[in-house]
């Protein structure tokens, strides 16, 4: 582990920026999209020996992303599994979420956020869809999934959903470990 953290510290101080070069029409608002978030950070990190990747994870409401460094030493540098619930249950809903997921899985990872073009922007962030957060964690597999999910929805969504959110993570515990205690 001693490599690879020299190597990445070494590597953070060349990340630049993820530029905001695509434009949201529904939101009119600019965004950075997957590629300029890989382009901020993977020469840095290729110059330093360190290859990032990214391991998803089969899942029923949505999509789990992980991003992995790999340093030329054999270390690697795990940075936790990220969830985002699929808007809709179809290839599109579940290729927004991949993309959505791989980005924000990448930018939290490396420590890096989109160019600040506006601070007012941010007050105006269009909320998520509830509902599909909510299906996401009826529908989790496992307790892991389900603690990863309801953290995920907190950091996502406005105080005033947080009940709900709870409530339902705490009807989805209960539902899976009566489900365990049956097996």
């Amino acid at each position: 582990m001693k490599q690879i953290a020299m190597a990445f510290v070494k590597a953070k101080r060349e990340f630049g920026p993820a530029l905001k070069d695509k434009t949201n029409p529904a939101f009119r608002s600019r965004y950075a999209d997957l590629g300029a978030c890989i382009d901020a950070v993977e020469d840095a990190l290729l110059n330093n020996g360190i290859a990032m990747y990214q391991e998803t994870s089969e899942d029923a409401t949505g999509v789990t992303v992980e991003t992995i460094f790999l340093h030329e030493t054999g270390e690697s540098l795990r940075c936790g599994k990220l969830h985002v619930p699929a808007a809709k249950q179809d290839p599109q809903g579940y290729g927004s979420a991949l993309t959505y997921s791989r980005r924000y899985s990448l930018m939290t990872a490396c420590g890096i956020a989109p160019e600040d073009d506006d601070g007012n922007a941010a007050t105006r962030r269009p909320q998520p869809d509830v509902a599909a957060i909510l299906r996401g964690i009826s529908g989790s597999t496992t307790v892991d999934v389900l603690k990863s999910n309801f953290e995920a929805a907190i950091q996502m969504l406005e105080s005033n959903h947080h009940p709900a959110v709870t409530k339902a993570k705490n009807t989805r515990y209960k539902e899976l470990t009566a489900q365990k205690e049956t097996a």
